[in-house]
């Protein structure tokens, strides 16, 4: 059976081109990069050019960006790292979104115990937060925002620019989470306005297990673990020299095609959107369908046969050979319905009968007839049970 994989917003598989460019430091360039001898300082300099070019993939100078093992991480450290930073200014106040990656939910609620106030702000039926909801919520006493700059579900694009201007008015900083967005669509942070930005490898057919976090010169931030001197100060640990450099060229490859990859993965999106909805009345299109990522499509089936069945759904359409989600990758082990979703208004139902369909590289248009296939296949099962 060929297999069909559309759930590029969990994960990517590893470029060939990058495996192979991480290849010597496994073999020959093997040293520590806080080694003084030669093969110490060969694979600190391999580390910070790889550092240089992840930050102008982003526009940031190298100094201002951090390693991390991946985007959860990055969120945690923003958000924990400034709010620790910053409470000894009686600033404990956080500010976010109710459809944020766990990653920065579940951080903001452990703060709680160490003296956070944390406002999660309502979104609206696409899935984002407005400026003004903001503006009303930050005070003297904001340390943070926290907005993601492309929902990871539903693919909708907020106005971090605005959000970040209102935060910056108040003295608040504004951290954002690009992890999804990142190598999909341009990510200039001085022109976001964003004082931190979290950033991931294995969104981009780079390797698992490291990611960045861009800090703006100058800005607070305590580390999270001790130890080391490493990342200055602010990420002790010895430095994986192997999957930096796999980053950065995943980096450079994914900004070298952004602009066609894009616009191709758009056509696709469209052309399974305009045939799912041809083919089953009353679905629901879940996002912003101007403002919203090239490669994701989140549809729920409203009606019969589907409504309800979104863990079944994504069950028999592996069944069929075919990769989706009903969700985050971080929940979509859970018969819970979605949250992001939750928060956009819809209901249980609708929640639950959802699908998340996000392409990459290696997908064809023969790909979005074959999901059509087979869930007409899945439908009549279903009709006939």
């Amino acid at each position: 059976m060929r297999r069909i994989y559309l759930d590029h917003a969990a994960t990517t598989p590893l470029d060939g081109r990058v495996r192979e460019a991480m290849r010597p430091f496994f073999e020959q360039t093997f040293g520590n990069a806080s080694s003084v001898h030669r093969e110490g300082q060969e694979a600190r300099a391999a580390l910070e050019r790889s550092r240089a070019a992840i930050a102008r993939a982003v526009g940031a100078q190298p100094g201002e960006l951090v390693f991390t093992s991946g985007g959860t991480e990055s969120d945690n450290l923003a958000v924990t790292g400034v709010f620790r930073a910053l409470r000894k200014k009686g600033r404990t106040h956080i500010v976010t979104s109710a459809a944020e990656h766990h990653a920065v939910l579940e951080c903001v609620e452990a703060l709680r115990a160490d003296g956070a106030e944390v406002t999660v702000l309502p979104v609206d039926g696409s899935g984002r937060v407005a400026p003004d909801a903001v503006g009303a919520a930050v005070s003297d006493r904001t340390c943070l925002v926290t907005v993601m700059h492309a929902n990871n579900e539903v693919g909708t694009m907020t106005d971090i620019p605005a959000i970040a201007a209102v935060a910056h008015r108040h003295g608040a900083l504004l951290h954002t989470d690009a992890v999804q967005s990142f190598g999909k669509v341009a990510l200039p942070v001085r022109e976001l306005g964003a004082d931190l930005m979290s950033v991931s490898a294995h969104k981009l057919y780079g390797p698992k297990g490291i990611g960045a976090l861009f800090v703006r010169s100058g800005t607070v931030l305590e580390a999270l673990f001790h130890g080391g001197g490493q990342e200055r100060g602010r990420r002790p640990g010895t430095e994986n020299v192997a999957l930096a450099a796999g980053f950065a060229l995943a980096a450079e490859l994914s900004l070298e095609s952004m602009e066609r990859e894009s616009a191709r993965l758009r056509t696709l999106r469209d052309s399974l959107e305009a045939k799912l909805r041809g083919r089953f009345p009353g679905l629901l299109i879940n996002g912003d369908v101007r403002e919203r990522l090239p490669h994701i499509l989140n549809v729920s089936f409203a009606l019969p046969p589907f409504a309800g069945g979104g863990e079944t759904l994504v069950l028999s359409m592996d069944l069929e050979g075919i990769a989706v989600s009903s969700g985050s990758a971080c929940t979509s082990g859970s018969v819970q319905p979605s949250h992001v979703l939750l928060a956009m208004g819809r209901d249980r139902a609708a929640a639950k009968a959802s699908l998340r369909f996000s392409f990459g590289r290696a997908n064809r248009e023969e790909d979005v007839d074959d999901v059509l296939a087979a869930l007409g296949r899945i439908a009549g099962r279903m009709h006939a049970s």
